[in-house]
């Protein structure tokens, strides 16, 4: 019997893995343990779970739990990404049945974990080095060498040639699945190592139990059967240039969002961050990187497509760059970035069109009359709606929408007022002056 061909016509999806269904309206949390607490334990971070869970934290990621090398250490700590032992926890931090304790008691809370991991790089002194040396890149000197072109002379490059390696680590990637009951990983700088491998492990974990995967990178490929989410460093960057240096929003709106949802995969998920441990160390804080733009940066980052990251101690208003290689706890304190990061959160879990990836609703423009200031879009999906409307400059505007297409009654987030929407809205915005309203079919918050 003759096979019937396949319709060369019939569009095919991209993305061909599947995100596991918690991650659909997920928040991202960055947790650096070493300044975590005066401690900088386990311990201590088991105590702050139900606070990030009442902020609406759903993924904890830890930074790195592994033993750092002495050998070329930077500083008296070293950093977390030189890893000794990919099998072995940190005894600064506390020992396994701590480490267990952690994993057990964020999976109470209804939360769930990821794991940094370093697929790229060991130290000096791990044991790999005298037991297989011929998995390390070689300089032409026949050295080994550290990450070509950049400051890491901590660490030595692996070289995934070699396919013992590949097992080796996709072996470790599996222990920490199998053994602790973690539920997947950031992966540190994943397109330094090649994408097979990943696409590979992603397999081998799945085998185990679904995993939710990101990776320290941008590239669009990642998402087809490897990682479930990349960074938005452009993103970053744009917000960055629009709260520091006044210019048009055109820049987001006209460049980067219009490549964002005409070519990037709607299953793909982009982590949107106003902070994060590379931010924060090397290139200032949220203060000093957004100015009197922060809240409005941050509403703009939980409202737009992708999932939200909150960075150790931002919640707590840090203001200042936390040591990397030394000990710097953050003080913790009551600040209304947790009030902002609480409400938004709220709302991002019970409202459909928020939700990340397919789950949620496109970002549709809304016209406007002050396009290089204003940015103004409403997400929608399944009979639930929200509008956005952000002032993205210093400057007080006043900004007539055509919001005819999204008529209605809405609820304000910031004031829990009604209000009613007709065909035209007339604004007078302060500078950085953010307006979110919402519909839900669902569920009334």
């Amino acid at each position: 019997m003759k096979q019937q061909a396949e319709n060369p016509y019939q569009p095919k999806k991209y993305v061909q893995l599947t995100t596991p269904d918690w991650v659909k309206n997920a928040t991202l949390y960055e947790l650096n343990i070493r300044q975590f607490s005066n401690e900088g334990s386990f311990r201590e971070v088991e105590k702050q779970l139900p606070r990030l869970k009442k902020m609406g934290i759903d993924i904890i990621w830890l930074m790195p739990i592994h033993p750092i090398g002495e050998v070329h250490r930077k500083g008296n700590l070293g950093s977390y990404y030189s890893v000794k032992d990919y099998f072995a926890i940190n005894a600064e931090f506390g020992t396994e049945e701590d480490f267990r304790s952690l994993i057990n008691a964020i999976h109470k809370e209804g939360m769930y974990v990821i794991l940094d991991w370093v697929a790229n790089h060991t130290s000096w002194d791990n044991k790999m080095v005298e037991e297989h040396p011929e998995w390390y890149m070689k300089s032409r000197k026949g050295t080994f060498q550290s990450t070509r072109w950049r400051d890491y002379d901590d660490i030595i490059e692996l070289d995934y040639k070699n396919s013992e390696l590949r097992k080796y680590m996709t072996d470790a990637l599996k222990f920490w699945v199998k053994e602790y009951n973690i539920d997947g990983y950031r992966c540190d700088i994943a397109s330094f190592v090649p994408i097979d491998f990943w696409e590979n492990a992603r397999i081998e974990l799945e085998n185990i139990k679904p995993v939710f995967m990101l990776a320290e990178a941008e590239d669009k490929d990642l998402h087809r059967k490897a990682f479930d989410a990349t960074y938005n460093w452009n993103l970053w960057n744009i917000l960055h240039q629009i709260a520091m240096q006044s210019i048009s929003i055109k820049l987001l709106t006209e460049g980067y969002l219009a490549e964002h949802v005409s070519f990037f995969p709607k299953e793909g998920i982009r982590m949107n961050f106003v902070d994060n441990h590379d931010k924060n160390s090397w290139e200032g804080n949220q203060y000093s990187n957004f100015g009197e733009a922060l809240k409005a940066v941050i509403v703009f980052t939980v409202m737009m497509d992708g999932i939200p990251l909150v960075y150790s101690g931002q919640e707590a208003g840090l203001d200042r760059s936390l040591e990397f290689f030394e000990k710097d706890p953050i003080d913790w304190k009551t600040h209304e970035n947790e009030t902002l990061y609480t409400v938004l959160f709220e709302l991002k879990n019970k409202n459909k069109a928020l939700w990340n990836g397919s789950h949620g609703g496109e970002m549709v423009r809304i016209m406007n009359d002050r396009m290089d200031q204003i940015i103004s879009f409403v997400r929608e999906k399944d009979g639930d709606k929200v509008l956005t409307i952000i002032n993205l400059s210093k400057e007080p505007v006043i900004v007539q929408c055509d919001t005819s297409f999204d008529q209605g009654i809405y609820t304000n987030l910031f004031t829990g007022k009604e209000q009613k929407v007709l065909d035209n809205m007339i604004l007078n915005m302060n500078a950085w002056e953010y307006i979110v309203l919402h519909q839900s079919k669902h569920v009334n918050i």
